[in-house]
């Protein structure tokens, strides 16, 4: 049974840092590509960031290129998102997902405000 576990979100004031953590199981992690989307209220779902399964590789939404980096532990099949000068726009649910799979976790609020 494919899980994802989102941790790390919370309140934070704009300019501020987050680190989002997923911890995945019931699949072979290293094999697949990793990302991480998020979703604000009143909009659909999007990509954030994606990475490859040797984390050599990655990309970014336009909106948080320069801010966000995405990174991940095939040992511990864990995928992070350093989130930094977080701006309100920023304000959302994130969840990350395997690529190849439908399965979503709960994930984990995050919110900018001052």
């Amino acid at each position: 049974q494919v899980q994802f576990v989102e941790s790390g979100g919370g309140l934070v004031q704009p300019g501020g840092t987050l680190r989002l953590s997923c911890a995945a199981s019931g699949f072979i992690f290293s094999r697949y590509y990793m990302s991480w989307y998020r979703q604000a209220p009143g909009k659909e779902r999007e990509l954030v960031a994606i990475i490859s399964e040797d984390g050599y590789n990655a990309n970014y939404a336009d909106s948080v290129k320069g801010r966000f980096t995405i990174s991940r532990d095939n040992a511990e099949s864990r995928l992070y998102l350093q989130m930094t000068n977080l701006k309100p726009e920023d304000t959302a649910v994130y969840y990350c997902k395997a690529n190849g799979f439908y399965d979503w976790g709960q994930g984990t609020q995050v919110t900018v405000s001052s």
